[in-house]
């Protein structure tokens, strides 16, 4: 439950991102944005993980905001690999994950549940 709850969310922050920043189009309705949820999803578990391992001392040595760069590359990847995500340029893929990042992080605090410790 916890994962479509996820999913459900990082669609909504796709929407918010697409809404707020230009540059970052979805082409199509309500499955579209889901589509494009999971396709992030996935190629930032399989591909983000790695290259956050890989550069882990810029990570460091910039306080952690390479990272935003890393989610910047896995937006501009998905939309790359699918037919739904228009991304026009880095700087649009820069702000977009920033605020997709900010909506899901906020959100998935707010409303996914965790077991207490």
């Amino acid at each position: 439950m916890k994962l479509l709850a996820r999913w459900g969310i990082l669609a909504l922050s796709v929407w918010v991102a697409t809404a707020l920043v230009p540059g970052i189009t979805v082409h199509g309705g309500a499955w579209k944005f889901l589509w494009v949820a999971l396709l992030l999803g996935l190629i930032n578990s399989f591909f983000g993980s790695f290259l956050k391992l890989m550069t882990f001392p810029f990570v460091l040595l910039t306080f952690g905001l390479f990272s935003i760069v890393i989610n910047a590359a896995m937006l501009m990847l998905t939309a790359r690999w699918s037919t739904a995500l228009d991304v026009k340029n880095f700087w649009s893929a820069f702000f977009g994950s920033l605020v997709i990042s900010l909506i899901s992080s906020i959100l998935n605090r707010s409303f996914v549940k965790r077991p207490l410790r």
